[in-house]
């Protein structure tokens, strides 16, 4: 008999499983007495019976490991019990354990019936397989390897003192060892004993080498399902963070605790804290699992680029710092401050960047010195990323509060000193006027020449036009623009309106029409700033045409459960490019500089228009082409309703 290794040639079995030797027969052939034909067939049906009843028992064995895998949600223990203890009765072993291989070592963590000394020196102590054994043996060939009597294996026994505890501390004999592969990696191995000399047959070999197969599908399976429950747990917590920092834009104080306690649950730490920059000074920010003593120590100090610390590090060296044990590093001259805090001995810290610049650290720490894996520091790296993304929501937040704090400042500042400026130049400019025509009328009656007297007439009324259109802007922005709502007819506004433009239209040998709905009626709205904002429309319309047409067109409709009117002006002037039209309702602007410098104005007509609209709960769009006009309509509410309007 080979004392190890699968062999080749085997001794007969007995029938319970060990080898017996031949007996010899010392009877004359001729003596034997033959055996008859029924015996011969009751013994064939015995042992087909007792092979169709190992059978079922192995099938029933496989069904319930896989039973077992299928319902246990990831959890290998109950697995590897129900596979040993089925490989231990099936194979007529006394007991038997499950390993896993991880850095070369071999690690116990399954057995069933195994003796309790040797099942504590097992767990306590992984090892490494030493040579000649069934297990280098085993990992060596990718194939199950038996040891028929360990007491018997000197040359094994003396290079490996742990098969002689072995042999004490559970009075193991024979053994049998099948690895646990996955696409021809060595993952694990799964071993059984027995406390006498006997080797497994095949078949029991088979068997196990089967439930190794399912101890891969088993394990393969838990790693898969973990897998898949981090990821949902990071997507989780990383859709907590987003939620928290789109919720709490203004409270980054709550983002950041947030922050550390998920990155700290995910990556099974016991201490994190988050380092930011205030002013230009790098402080303890937030923090998780510290003492409230600690908290406040840690507070007050701030964080310089240094190696002393893990935050300080990081900023010195501008990228992540993994530390597996603190006071292993003599460079880490936070060892004491650690130890007052209640102690971490692993910590890792990440940058968070902008840029390219370190504007905080995002720490973990553990109390025992256990070190990070890859997956936990990218997931940490996760983290920081959104941490850069929530400071940096404040910190614009905070830039834009304060912008647009100063530019009301300057709006109003400059509101007030148009209105201001308005006021004094309009009270000397009346006088002007005033004066003006005075001497004009005494002109005209001595029969002079009153044409230098017009001309200044006409710039003056021009340059208070222009006052009064930037008091009335002034007013708006500054909100203190009041509507005066009252009923009145709406034809007899639109006449009005057209008799004012007609004479100015004559000049440019300009047609004017007008139509209304005939059942048009009253409006409620401010008379003087729908005809101001008409004749605004009327003025350009004639201005930027020349013998055309102007046309004026009221109309009526509903939309929306409300009534509303609609004034169009068109013309047949020049027209305007889409890029022309995007400038027009912007202050002191106009459609090109060559049209402004060929027809005057400053640009102001059309914004205090439209400000007049919208102030009424209306608007004024425009429509045109190049060289084929343009249409410019106002759309008012018949009623407007001063508290809903629009400013």
């Amino acid at each position: 008999m080979r004392r190890r290794g699968t062999v080749s040639r085997k001794p007969a079995k007995s029938q319970h499983g060990g080898t017996t030797k031949p007996k010899r027969n010392n009877a004359p052939t001729a003596a034997r007495r033959p055996i008859s034909p029924i015996a011969n067939l009751q013994e064939q049906l015995k042992r087909q019976d007792r092979e169709l009843e190992e059978a079922r028992e192995e099938r029933a064995a496989i069904a319930e490991v896989l039973r077992v895998i299928s319902s246990s949600s990831g959890e290998l223990n109950p697995v590897f019990e129900a596979m040993l203890a089925n490989a231990v009765r099936l194979c007529e072993a006394k007991f038997g354990d499950l390993y896993l291989y991880e850095g070369g070592r071999l690690r116990m963590v399954a057995g069933h019936n195994v003796p309790p000394e040797y099942a504590e020196a097992r767990r306590r102590s992984p090892f490494h397989p030493p040579p000649g054994g069934t297990f280098a043996e085993a990992i060596r060939t990718k194939r199950p390897a038996q040891l028929a009597d360990f007491s018997a294996s000197r040359p094994y026994a003396e290079r490996h003192r742990a098969a002689v505890d072995a042999v004490k501390l559970s009075g193991v004999r024979t053994t049998l060892v099948v690895p646990l592969l996955k696409d021809d990696a060595l993952i694990g191995a799964i071993q059984i004993f027995r406390q006498e000399v006997r080797l497994f047959s095949d078949k029991q070999v088979a068997l196990l080498t089967s439930f190794a197969a399912q101890a891969v599908i088993a394990i393969e399976n838990a790693r898969l399902l973990n897998e898949l429950r981090e990821s949902l747990q990071q997507q989780t917590a990383t859709a907590d963070v987003l939620k928290v920092i789109s919720r709490s834009t203004f409270d980054l104080k709550s983002v950041l605790q947030t922050l550390v306690e998920s990155a700290a649950r995910l990556c099974e730490a016991e201490k994190a804290s988050i380092t930011r920059q205030i002013g230009g000074v790098f402080f303890r920010a937030e923090f998780y699992g510290f003492s409230a003593e600690f908290i406040e120590y840690a507070r007050s100090v701030p964080v310089e680029p240094e190696e002393g610390s893990v935050h300080g590090r990081v900023l010195l060296k501008k990228r992540t710092i993994h530390i597996p044990d603190v006071l292993a590093d003599p460079s880490y001259t936070w060892g004491e401050v650690v130890k007052k805090s209640g102690g971490y001995r692993t910590i890792v810290g990440v940058p968070l960047l902008r840029q390219g610049v370190p504007i905080g650290v995002l720490t973990l720490g553990r109390s025992e010195v256990r070190p990070f894996t890859e997956k936990q520091i990218e997931l940490l790296t996760t983290f920081a990323d959104q941490a850069v993304i929530a400071i940096e929501n404040v910190r614009l937040f905070d830039e834009i509060q304060d912008k647009s704090r100063q530019l009301a400042e300057a709006s109003q500042h400059k509101s007030q000193f148009l209105a201001n400026m308005s006021h004094e130049l309009r009270t000397p400019l009346n006088a002007i006027i005033g004066v003006s025509e005075m001497l004009r009328e005494d002109a005209e009656a001595a029969k002079q020449d009153v044409e230098p007297l017009d001309r200044v007439l006409g710039a003056g009324r021009h340059l208070l036009a222009l006052i009064n259109d930037i008091l009335d802007l002034s007013k708006i922005e500054a909100g203190r623009m009041e509507l005066a709502v009252s009923s009145f007819p709406l034809a007899p506004l639109i006449a009005d309106v057209v008799k004012t433009i007609e004479p100015l239209a004559a000049k440019n040998s300009n047609k004017v029409a007008a139509h209304c709905d005939a059942g048009i009626g009253t409006v409620e709205a401010d008379q003087m700033r729908l005809r101001q904002a008409l004749l605004n429309l009327m003025s350009n319309a004639n201005k930027f045409t020349d013998r055309g047409t102007i046309s004026i067109d009221a109309r009526q409709g509903q939309e929306s459960g409300r009534d509303w009117i609609t004034i169009a002006v068109a013309d047949s002037g020049i027209g305007m490019t889409p890029e022309q039209m995007d400038k027009l309702f912007q202050e002191f602007s106009q459609a090109s500089s060559k049209t402004a410098s060929k027809y005057g104005g400053t640009g102001l007509g059309l914004v205090i228009s439209k400000r007049f609209c919208q102030m009424m709960g209306g608007d004024i769009t425009v429509e045109s082409e190049p060289g084929r006009g343009s249409t410019f309509t106002i759309r008012v509410p018949r009623i407007v309703e001063v508290g809903k309007a629009s400013q």
